[in-house]
Order: C-alpha cells, then sequence, then structure tokens
C-alpha cells in the first residue's frame, strides 16, 4: 500500500492501468491497495476517464529528508530513525525497543496511529499522513531523579522546534500541553522503563496537530487547531519534524548536567495559565487556585484558600476557569 500512497501522493490523476504498470500488479490488486486507502479515511477520489487522485496530495514522512535537516551534532546523537506507516502508538512501539535493549537515541514516526495515546489514558486521535507522531528513546544513569521537570523542559525544546519553523505566540500549559489562541496544538506524554533508582530509560511522546481534518473534531474533547497556519512557506511535515528533533536531542544531551533549572525561566516566559485561576483535575478530588509559578523541580504553585501548595504532573489535568 506504500508503495501506492507514494505514487498518489502528488495529488494528480492516476488511471488504473498505469498504476498497475508503475507497480508491476493486476488491475484486481491495484484496487485491492485502493480499498486499503480508502480505509485510511484519506480523501481519495475516484474520477471515469481519469483515474484516482488523493485531494490535495500527501506530505509524506521521508528520512533522508529529516536527516538532511538535522545538524551534525544533533546527527551524531541519534542512533536510530524509523519510519512507520501504520503502527498501534509510536510510544508502545519504541516501549517495546526500550524494554530489550538499551536503545538511548532510537527515534520511531508514523504516518498514523490506530491506538494512539495522551496524558491520563486518553486517545490521541491519530489520522494518515495528517499530523506528527514521534517517540523518542533517552537514558538515565541516575535513576527518576535526574529526570525530574523533563516533560516540561520537552515542551520548551519543542516549542523551539515549532518556533523555529516560523511559529509564533505558541504557549505552554502545565504539565506538558502547547496551546494557540486557547486551543490544543500538541501534547507530550513520558513513559520509564528500567530502574526508578538505576539505569532507566524514558520514552517520550511528541504529537502535533499539523493539517489535523476538521471532520475529527467530532472525537476530540476539547478545542483544538492546526500549526500549519503558523508555519513559514514551504515548511513541510519534514522539515518540521527535523526540527523538533533537533531540539529535543540537544536538551537531552545536556539535561543530566543541567537539569530542569536552566528551562525554568523559559517556560515562565512562554506558561499559559501564570496569574489565572484554575482547577486542578486529580484522580479522586479537584482544588481551585491562583496560579503562582512553578517550582525548580516543574511542580506547579497554585495559592489554594490563601495557602501556597506544590502540585506535580501525572494523573492531574489543568482548566482554566472561566
Amino acid at each position: 500500500m506504500e508503495d501506492l500512497l507514494f505514487i498518489l501522493s502528488n495529488g494528480k490523476f492516476h488511471s488504473g492501468e498505469d498504476l498497475g504498470k508503475k507497480l508491476d500488479i493486476s488491475r484486481a490488486a491495484v484496487w485491492k491497495k485502493i480499498n486499503k486507502i480508502k480505509a485510511l479515511g484519506l480523501p481519495l477520489q475516484a474520477k471515469k476517464g481519469c483515474g484516482y487522485r488523493i485531494i490535495g496530495g500527501l506530505d509524506l514522512l521521508k528520512k533522508e529528508e529529516i536527516y538532511a535537516n538535522i545538524s551534525p551534532i544533533a546527527k551524531s546523537l541519534l542512533v536510530n530513525l524509523k519510519i512507520l506507516s501504520t503502527v498501534s502508538s509510536t510510544n508502545v512501539f519504541a516501549k517495546n525497543i526500550a524494554e530489550v535493549s538499551n536503545s538511548c537515541g532510537y527515534i520511531v514516526l508514523a504516518e498514523a496511529q490506530t491506538e494512539g495515546r495522551g496524558r491520563r489514558g486518553k486517545s490521541w486521535i491519530s489520522p494518515y499522513g495528517c499530523n506528527l507522531y514521534l517517540s523518542l528513546v533517552w537514558g538515565f544513569s541516575g535513576g527518576v531523579k535526574e529526570i525530574e521537570g523533563l516533560s516540561l523542559a520537552v515542551a520548551c525544546a519543542v516549542l523551539r522546534g515549532l518556533t523555529k519553523c516560523g511559529a509564533k505566540n505558541i504557549k505552554l500549559k502545565w504539565p506538558n500541553d502547547l496551546i494557540y489562541e486557547e486551543k490544543k496544538i500538541g501534547g507530550i506524554l513520558l513513559e520509564v522503563v528500567g530502574d526508578p533508582s538505576g539505569y532507566c530509560q524514558v520514552i517520550i511522546g511528541v504529537g502535533i496537530n499539523i493539517n489535523m481534518p476538521e471532520r475529527f473534531s467530532q472525537h476530540i474533547d476539547r478545542a483544538w487547531t492546526n500549526i500549519s497556519k503558523l508555519l513559514n512557506p514551504g515548511v513541510s511535515r519534514n522539515i518540521l519534524a527535523s526540527s523538533v528533533i533537533e531540539e529535543l536531542l540537544l536538551l537531552l544531551k545536556n539535561y543530566k548536567n543541567l537539569g530542569f533549572s536552566n528551562y525554568k525561566d523559559e517556560w515562565l516566559m512562554n506558561d499559559n495559565s501564570i496569574g489565572k485561576w484554575v482547577q486542578l483535575e486529580m484522580m479522586s478530588n479537584s482544588v481551585v487556585g491562583f496560579v503562582r509559578g512553578i517550582d525548580s523541580s516543574g511542580g506547579l504553585i497554585l495559592e489554594v484558600e490563601g495557602k501556597v501548595q506544590v502540585f506535580n504532573g501525572g494523573e492531574i489535568s489543568l482548566r482554566e476557569c472561566k
């Protein structure tokens, strides 16, 4: 199917006969592949006398283009870059790799996820060829103490990558969302495998809405938007992916020594919630308070009924009070 998608990605009509010749398969085999593409939900058009096309074309991920836009320093930290057509979840795929080997510097991207996951067990809607679904594995020798505040630092790194591609006025929402004009544009999911007090590997999952079709709104439980309208002209998914990968690798290279304190001010400069009343939803209860900032480990400093409390990430959701 991937070979047919590559041909159709230019958005032009291709007759069934021409497709069969290019792929060296029968018309019946072409038809089977066409049906598989339809099942992906792509805007496939069939027109008598013209053939088939994907309306608007597809900006497919290409390893060589991503590599070409990563600096030598970042490239030296990248041990493997794998691009999958469809996967249940890039985080699950990367986690499976990390559980059986030292995979520090392993990155996997996918065109689509069938069981994409966000924080708090929520689904991450992941249609084919539209957005960025990325997971990166990185090792830490000092256990979970070394990764305090990492999810917030990762959000800062992703923001840097998006800004390099022209996106402006994107804000950060504790603990690890990226938003634009109060609408979600991306999110981050961290998972850990290994020894919590010794060598462990962190799977960093990043999802960015680039060209999410409007028809998927019915499956998303909060306001969202796409980043494509904010990017410089000519910025492809591959360039965006390389920019985000570059910033993530450079962050991770130095995180053990620098820690979150090196990124705290950057977070505060882009924090969308500071100075606002918010409601925190936790597993068993909720609290309303005034956001005073974040502490040195990335915990949220909240004034609740006149008393200052610090809340750490995990299964907590933050919503601004109306």
